[in-house]
């Protein structure tokens, strides 16, 4: 068996902001700041109450300007320990003392060498309840630099921009039946199904990740009424129920 090359940082993709109608996805970090802080301020959130067996963590939805395009920080977890090899958000578990923004700002450094300060947060989206025990809380952020990327082998296999043109794309969304498929079946309604983001030909990101991903386009890249956009009740992968 090959030995394992460790965390790998590809290069940054790049691509065209469509021209109108479609969703508009901002050309530089400063319009997207101004975009990004208007919406979310006016997006009534839902947080998860505490509750006994109830574990808190936190992730960053870190915007970034690869110099072609403007692209979120989407992360393949190590082959080991707790969700290995899956796809994820830079987060991890709130620590007793730490505000959300603190915890995942934390864990974005731990895990790709990145610093955030406080003004480089926009807002938060809902918490989302993971079927392993977690109340997760999504922190819409953007960094100016990213010369500092430097991933934890530990923690990080490997390292992906989505650029933000794509995650706004109509056909990025996909919704399956649960179960087994069956020969002509109808495709699910949208948030009826299992969700399926599908970003790249060897990325496709469910929930958990893929529906903070999806909110995330939802509320901030197409405007989508909050009420249309929640997130609490998407289906789960069987595999992520731990």
């Amino acid at each position: 068996m090959a030995a394992d090359p460790g965390p790998q940082v590809p290069d940054m993709p790049g691509s065209q902001v469509p021209a109108t109608p479609g969703p508009q996805v901002p050309a530089t970090i400063e319009e997207f700041r101004a975009l990004a802080h208007t919406r979310l301020d006016s997006f009534p959130r839902i947080a998860v109450p505490d509750a006994p067996g109830m574990r808190r963590a936190a992730v960053v939805l870190c915007v970034v300007d690869t110099g072609e395009t403007l692209a979120v920080i989407v992360i393949k977890r190590a082959y080991q320990g707790r969700n290995a090899g899956q796809w994820g958000l830079p987060g991890g578990r709130v620590e007793s003392g730490e505000t959300l923004a603190h915890a995942a700002a934390r864990e974005l450094h731990e895990e790709l060498g990145l610093t955030t300060r406080d003004a480089d947060v926009l807002g938060v989206l809902d918490d989302f309840p993971a079927a392993s025990g977690f109340a997760i809380t999504p922190v819409v952020a953007t960094l100016a630099d990213t010369s500092a990327l430097h991933p934890s082998p530990d923690e990080v296999y490997s390292v992906h921009f989505v650029d933000l043109t794509r995650l706004a794309a109509d056909d990025t969304p996909h919704w399956i039946p649960p179960g087994p498929a069956t020969p002509g079946a109808a495709v699910p309604a949208e948030g009826t199904g299992l969700l399926q983001m599908r970003l790249a030909p060897d990325m496709t990101i469910h929930a958990p990740t893929g529906a903070m991903l999806w909110q995330f386009r939802e509320v901030v890249l197409r405007a989508r009424p909050p009420a249309q956009a929640r997130v609490a009740d998407f289906l789960q992968p069987d595999w992520t129920h731990h």
